[in-house]
């Protein structure tokens, strides 16, 4: 009896270290798998980033102010310029002489697209601009109209975050005066070819804040000075401006 006592003692001794052993083992095999660059982490790939896509078309309304190429830039929510502040040098490059360089590559400009020419009265202009920035909600476009000092037109600050796909909006433009040259309409002062003279001056001669544009007074309306007929003298609104989100 004192035999099988102890033979049953060691068995069951024998069985609990060999229980011990296979634990062990088993824990070693999973560490070293965790560990093992043969079993590397699968990582989620980050998500395809969101591309925003617009469709901008300018049409000239007036009868002999030709438009110089359509500035548009996406971006946050500051304003472009405002009525009673003074013009950015950008925005004044761009009432004065059309060049639109400066506009659309601002600080605060996300996204940016030119039209690639003038265009004439009666006729329209379509650019595509497109973004993946969550952040670039606002739209300003602007365009100066050539055979006068320093007038332009357009809108700044447009709220767009809302726009779904296919919606649009449009708007019929009025015309600012940059108030930074005078409107002599002397000859050698206006860059359209009506005269075909000096575009942008750094110098400022004028009030030096934007405001709403006086129109052209002309040689017709007696002053004799001035290069342009009534022809170049323009209404309002001067443009439409439509804008589609189309992706």
């Amino acid at each position: 009896m004192l035999i099988f006592s102890l033979n049953k003692k060691q068995t069951l001794a024998n069985t609990i270290k060999k229980s011990k052993t296979v634990i062990a083992t088993s824990l070693l095999v999973v560490l070293t798998a965790c560990g093992s660059d043969n079993n590397p982490v699968v990582e989620t790939p980050p998500p395809e980033p969101i591309e925003y896509n617009y469709s901008v078309t300018v049409t000239n309304l007036t009868y002999a102010q030709p438009l110089s190429p359509l500035a548009v830039v996406l971006h946050n929510n500051t304003k472009m310029w405002m009525i009673g502040e003074p013009s950015t040098p950008a925005l004044e490059k761009l009432a004065e002489g059309g060049d639109n360089s400066d506009f659309i590559s601002a600080s605060n400009v996300t996204a940016a697209s030119s039209g690639e020419g003038v265009v004439m009265p009666g006729l329209a202009s379509t650019i595509e601009i497109s973004t993946t920035d969550r952040n670039a909600t606002f739209f300003t476009a602007a365009t100066m109209l050539v055979n006068t000092n320093d007038a332009f037109t357009g809108l700044t600050g447009i709220d767009i975050s809302t726009m779904a796909i296919d919606d649009v909006k449009s708007w019929n433009l009025n015309v600012y005066d940059a108030g930074t040259e005078a409107n002599s309409e002397a000859m050698g002062t206006i860059p359209g070819p009506a005269d075909g003279g000096t575009g942008f001056d750094e110098t400022r001669n004028d009030i030096n804040f934007v405001a709403m544009h006086s129109g052209v007074v002309s040689q017709d309306d007696g002053l004799s000075s001035s290069v342009l007929t009534q022809a170049h003298r323009f209404d309002n609104p001067a443009i439409k401006l439509t804008i589609i989100r189309t992706k």
